[in-house]
């Protein structure tokens, strides 16, 4: 079930806590990044800036995270998005959407007389950097993680964020503003204080913020001349048990330790080591460690064009676009991603025949959604939207999706466990819905909300979930098995290409119609059809003539029920660039993926969805599927490791 809506009445304090000390751990290198050193490389991060001079300012945004909660920060340092206690709570600092209480809901540094910021990665990781400049040349340097790293024999990921500031050059002036909002931006939470922390009484929990600065700088705002380090501990209400600044160091060397080391186990492509480093790192953040769930993004309700209504909370897992952030991180073997997805869809599987499109963190199967009046929304652009009426919607590619991300479970001899024939039949039941459903209308991917068709799409993944079944029953060495499903499999697979073909050849939306949609061109990635298919290559053609605006690919053209889109649907361009490599046009396909790498702000992150003509992002933020279809595009236009080293 969802959650209720929260209630407004305060809790009692809690009483406070001792706090873990972090594991010690050798101090790795924090220089910036540095830029790919393939030659092709350079024409992408030119263009990025260029881009970004034009004016991508407000979807600026950084991520840190540490699989128990996440935050958004701009490029001034200022956190202006923190959900707690998890992805899916109330954001404590929710400046993002334009609280009505004015000028709150964020926790920053305000540099006395900044003129300049500028803000980077340290390498491989996702520890922030922000540095700010004063108009008389002075410098801070704001430093902001959520520690995650080995301890007691398992990854410790406290709701936690530590930021520290520190003078880089001159003699800085800065005040440390705190301004959390409870209730989605309904209220000021009630505060108290100690020696050297302010606890604030927020709706779901205590939120307590310990620092190594005089108490009043730290609850009153007092400007302040910042002659050494700055350390904050903002998280549960628990006392820190040494100082912040050593907490602090010894947390930051066992983070960048953590990353670092998985990092180093990618198996990147050759070029674009960066841009693919940075999206898997931030698909990372985007699972959810208590029990496996991978969000669409992290944000609700950033609108998916200006002035739109087109306005959802993202901050759920749709096993749709979870199998395809699984997949992704299986080709760069980081496998663990999906042992622990799986755990969570198998909890799913096992509670009913019926698959939601969409779920909860904490397995909710129903997300009621409402409209918050006290967020204004982004840019001022409401409605702000909690919870998802997609939960209620048919869609039945969902079944296609949950097979298709487990079944390297069941073969790849890298896992500690691979999966038996228990997990096969529990996957079974995904097979027996995916075979009753697959000639029936539904929402389809898009989640259409006012008509249903019998979506080419959601049919081919009723297909891609009695395949790999048969699959799986094969390798398995379950004969009679594999013959059931390759049998159902084979009946789907003739159906959609007598229905779905249309009189010149290509295929279509959904059955009987002659319209294109953008997920057509996933048909040869989920080996439905060969590359050189004829109606998979006229596909691709008619696709780029009709869905093509200003250089980018739309998902649809026909209106929906808010009218025609008029922005671009990110992932889209990035099937379509792997659809032209299918088909042998490469040259075409690495221009457009140049010009989609451009797109993405300066911390190497995209949204949802593109402004073809203004070059703008719009949509929730950091959107999974967008950073999936970079990784999958660049592994596969990339020059072979074999002809570089």
């Amino acid at each position: 079930m969802a959650k209720a809506a929260k209630s407004s009445k305060k809790p009692k304090e809690a009483k406070s806590k001792p706090m873990k000390r972090p594991l010690k751990s050798a101090s790795p290198k924090t220089s910036k990044p540095k830029s790919s050193k393939g030659s092709r490389s350079a024409p992408a991060q030119a263009g990025r800036q260029t881009a970004n001079a034009r004016g991508q300012a407000s979807l600026d945004l950084g991520i840190i995270g540490n699989g128990t909660i996440n935050a958004l920060i701009d490029a001034r340092g200022r956190i202006v998005w923190h959900c707690v206690p998890a992805f899916d709570g109330d954001p404590v600092f929710c400046s993002l959407l334009s609280p009505k209480l004015g000028d709150t809901g964020f926790f920053d540094i305000a540099l006395e007389n900044e003129t300049g910021r500028r803000q980077h990665y340290v390498d491989n990781s996702a520890v922030l950097v922000t540095v700010l400049t004063a108009k008389d040349g002075s410098e801070v340097e704001i430093t902001d993680f959520a520690p995650r790293y080995k301890l007691h024999e398992r990854t410790y990921h406290p709701m936690q964020i530590l930021r520290r500031v520190r003078p880089l050059s001159g003699s800085p002036r800065i005040a440390i503003r705190l301004r959390p909002l409870t209730g989605y931006g309904a209220r000021k939470p009630v505060h108290t204080f100690g020696s050297n922390h302010v606890r604030f009484m927020l709706d779901p929990l205590v939120l307590r913020v310990t620092g190594d600065a005089q108490l009043p700088m730290l609850r009153d705002e007092l400007p302040f001349l910042l002659d050494r380090p700055v350390h904050m501990v903002l998280g549960t209400d628990e006392t820190l048990q040494e100082s912040a600044g050593h907490y602090f160091d010894e947390a930051l060397n066992a983070t960048l330790a953590y990353w670092h080391e998985w990092s180093r186990y990618l198996s990147i492509p050759a070029e674009w080591q960066e841009a693919v480093i940075r999206a898997a790192i931030t698909l990372k953040l985007c699972q959810y460690e208590g029990t496996g769930a991978i969000v669409a993004a992290m944000t609700t309700s950033i609108p998916e064009a200006p002035d739109t209504v087109r306005t959802w909370d993202y901050r759920y897992c749709w096993p749709r676009d979870a199998a395809l952030s699984v997949r992704a991180l299986n080709r760069l073997s980081a496998t663990r991603t999906m042992e622990e997805y799986v755990r969570y869809i198998f909890n799913l599987a096992v509670k009913d025949d019926r698959m939601a499109p969409v779920y909860g963190i904490h397995f909710q199967d129903e997300l009621p959604e409402r409209e918050e009046a006290t967020l204004a929304g982004y840019r001022g652009m409401g409605p702000v939207r909690v919870g998802n009426e997609a939960w209620r919607q048919q869609q039945n590619d969902i079944y296609g999706s949950v097979v298709l991300a487990a079944t390297q479970l069941f073969c790849d001899k890298r896992l500690v466990r691979i999966g038996d024939e228990t997990e096969f039949r529990r996957l079974e039941r995904c097979g027996e819905a995916a075979w009753r459903l697959h000639d029936q209308p539904d929402a389809g991917l898009w989640e259409l909300r006012g008509r249903k068709s019998v979506h080419t799409y959601s049919a081919v993944m009723c297909w891609v979930a009695c395949d790999r079944l048969a699959n799986i029953a094969e390798w398995l060495k379950l004969g009679e098995r594999a013959k059931f499903w390759r049998k159902r499999a084979d009946h789907i697979h003739k159906l959609v290409l007598k229905r779905a073909v249309h009189k010149d050849g290509y295929f279509v939306e959904s059955f009987g119609s002659n319209d294109l949609d953008a997920s057509l061109l996933l048909l040869e990635g989920l080996r439905f059809v060969s590359a050189d298919d004829p109606r998979f290559v006229k596909t691709v053609e008619a696709i780029g003539k009709t869905l093509v605006r200003d250089g980018f690919l739309l998902r649809y053209a026909q209106p929906d029920d808010f009218g025609a889109p008029k922005t671009s649907f990110m992932v889209c361009n990035f099937w379509y660039v792997e659809a032209l490599i299918a088909i042998g046009r490469q040259d075409e396909a690495r221009q457009l993926f140049e010009k989609l790498l451009a797109m993405r702000n300066p911390l190497g992150l995209l949204s949802e969805d593109l402004d073809p003509g203004r070059r703008e992002l719009w949509g929730n933020f950091p959107q999974t599927y967008s950073l999936v279809g970079l990784i999958n595009a660049a592994r596969g236009l990339s020059t072979k490791w074999s002809d570089v080293v």
